[in-house]
C-alpha cells in the first residue's frame, strides 16, 4: 500500500475515482455496471469517518476496475485486496492502482473461493437482474470473510438482505440510499438511461460492538 498519509477531502478522493478506466467490454451475464465515483467516495469517508478505513484489512469483492479497493487504499487502508472473475477487470483494476502509485492485491477468481479473512468487506455485487439472487454467493462470502460489510443493493431487497444476515449472525446498523445510474451498454437496454433506487447496507456481526 501507498503509506500517504495526506489528508483528503470527500472531492478530491470523487475526482480521483472518476479517472479510473472503466471496462472497456463489460458483461451482461456479470452485470458489469460502473459504481458512480461519488457514491463510492460517500461510502468510503462514512466508513473512515466510523473507524472502518484506516488500517484496516480490506476486501473488495467483484471489484470491477478496482474503485472500492483503490479508494479504501487512498483513504489509508492498512492492506487491500480485490477479486473479480473477470480477467479483464483485474487486468484494468491493476493498471488504475498503478497509476495512483497504489501496491494493491488484485485476483482473478470466484468470489466463492476467496479463503482469506478480512475486517471489511465493500462490495457491489450483481443485481440479480440477469440471475435471480446473483448477489447471494457475495453477501455470504463476505459475512464468512469479514466482521463489517458495506454491500449496494436494489433497495426493494431490503427485506431479503435483512433475513439473510440475520440467519449469518449479522445486523444491518445502516442504510443509506443513492441513485443508481445505468446507461444504455447492452442490446436489451431501451433506454439512454435509467436510474435505479438502490441502498447501501452496513452489516455487522453481532457481538463485535
Amino acid at each position: 500500500m501507498s503509506r500517504n498519509r495526506t489528508i483528503m477531502k470527500q472531492r478530491e478522493l470523487e475526482m480521483k475515482l472518476q479517472s479510473l478506466a472503466d471496462l472497456s467490454e463489460p458483461s451482461a451475464r456479470l452485470e458489469q455496471y460502473p459504481t458512480p465515483a461519488a457514491m463510492v467516495a460517500d461510502i468510503l469517508f462514512i466508513a473512515k469517518g466510523i473507524g472502518d478505513i484506516d488500517d484496516k484489512r480490506i476486501l473488495d469483492l467483484g471489484c470491477g476496475n478496482g474503485v472500492f479497493a483503490i479508494g479504501a487504499g487512498l483513504l489509508g487502508a492498512g492492506s487491500v485486496v480485490g477479486v473479480d472473475i473477470d480477467a479483464k477487470a483485474i487486468e484494468i483494476s491493476r493498471k488504475n492502482a498503478s497509476s495512483l502509485d497504489l501496491d494493491i492485491d488484485f485476483q482473478k477468481m470466484d468470489v466463492r473461493k476467496y479463503d482469506m479473512k478480512c475486517d471489511v468487506v465493500f462490495q457491489n455485487p450483481p443485481f440479480g437482474s440477469q440471475n435471480k439472487h446473483a448477489d447471494r454467493p457475495f453477501l455470504e462470502k463476505a459475512m464468512e470473510s469479514g466482521d463489517v460489510i458495506y454491500t449496494i443493493h436494489m433497495s426493494e431487497t431490503r427485506e431479503f438482505i435483512e433475513k439473510l444476515a440475520n440467519g449469518q449472525g449479522f445486523k444491518i446498523d445502516m442504510k443509506r440510499k443513492y441513485p443508481f445510474e445505468i446507461r444504455h451498454t447492452f442490446k436489451f437496454h431501451k433506454k439512454e438511461k435509467q436510474i435505479f433506487d438502490v441502498t447501501m447496507f452496513r452489516l455487522s456481526r453481532r457481538g463485535t460492538d
